[in-house]
């Protein structure tokens, strides 16, 4: 049966020309700075996002995490949104493993946290209070259905942190698609944070990691931090190989992601029993409901499209995520909105 894999962009596998990068890749010792595949792909990545430089790490989560403790210290303050993928998913790694309190503030429908909240949130000095350190945002957001932030937007965050002589990191796993979809430079999109993560495994179809860019000062405590975690890799230029290849070649592909999200969300507004987000897709997510009629609960709803070949993400007791990538054509497309038809 072929499987038509909606769940997320982080399902996607190596394409054959990163295969071959992959077992063409020349390596060395990273702890010591000697793989130049791996420095290849830093330097490629800082470029790209107008940083000073870059440091490639096992995952997105290891990127935030690594940012955000070379930020702050043990008792320091993040303000963050109450939706954000650090503060949902990423298994309270900044408290449990920098000490690191947050305060979360509501996402906005569009992703962003209102600026006057941000600046209420500030703390005073007082002994009584964590010091605030750092401000994070997302982009695109996750939960907030895959949309993107302006650039105009974070230049606002940042100047408001500078106002407080905070800093800003940007998570920014999917940035390049916020970068599509907006019709900017993922360096614009960059520019204001102090840090910013993005994800070679997801739409850009890299089997592993993410690169973390900054100063350079900035990457030298965050590759201190690395190590504590465990995130020294060696000779990892084979996993970095497929990193630049989705680099160069993979960005501006991320227009078709977009495109068949759209098509898969018209196909799937004719079918009854099926309410979409207001918006939706803002780039390459889906998120939909079931109406009152539909006695079905989500989960049961995903395990009828298994059976005919088609997994998709609950994301709530009636609410899905369908997510399209690289290996999701028109086909794959018409033959989901099919099997939700037959379903329903």
């Amino acid at each position: 049966m072929k499987i038509i894999d909606l769940r997320s962009d982080t399902v996607t596998r190596p394409t054959p020309a990163m295969r071959r990068a992959m077992a063409e890749a020349e390596v060395g010792d990273d702890v010591y700075g000697e793989d130049p595949t791996i420095n290849r792909l830093q330097e490629l990545a800082a470029h790209m996002l107008g940083k000073e430089a870059g440091l490639f790490v096992a995952s997105g989560t290891m990127g935030n995490l690594a940012a955000i403790l070379a930020h702050c210290n043990r008792g320091d303050e993040v303000i963050l949104g109450d939706k954000a993928h650090t503060f949902l998913f990423e298994a309270g790694g900044i408290s449990a493993l920098g000490g690191v309190h947050s305060c979360q503030l509501p996402n906005q429908p569009d992703g962003t946290l209102e600026i006057g909240a941000i600046r209420a949130a500030i703390r005073e000095e007082d002994d009584h209070h964590p010091v605030t350190r750092l401000i994070s945002l997302e982009n695109t957001h996750n939960r907030c259905g895959g949309v993107a932030l302006s650039v105009d937007y974070t230049r606002q965050v940042k100047a408001l942190a500078e106002e407080y002589g905070l800093l800003l990191h940007l998570d920014g796993a999917r940035l390049f698609n916020a970068a599509i979809a907006l019709g900017v430079s993922a360096k614009e999109l960059a520019e204001p944070a102090d840090s910013v993560t993005v994800c070679l495994s997801k739409g850009l179809c890299a089997p592993v990691g993410s690169v973390l860019c900054g100063s350079e000062a900035f990457i030298r405590q965050a590759r201190r931090i690395r190590k504590q975690l465990g995130g020294g890799m060696r000779q990892a230029g084979v996993l970095a190989a497929a990193g630049i290849v989705a680099l160069e070649t993979m960005v501006e592909r991320l227009a078709e992601d977009h495109a068949r999200a759209r098509r898969l969300a018209q196909g799937l507004s004719s079918v009854p029993g099926l309410i979409l987000d207001a918006g939706t897709p803002h780039t390459n997510m889906v998120y939909l409901s079931l109406d009152e009629t539909i006695p079905l609960s989500a989960e049961q709803v995903v395990e009828r499209l298994a059976e005919r070949g088609v997994k998709v993400g609950a994301v709530g007791p009636r609410q899905f995520r369908l997510v399209t990538h690289y290996w999701i054509d028109d086909e794959a497309v018409d033959d989901a909105i099919e099997a939700f038809g037959q379903v329903l």
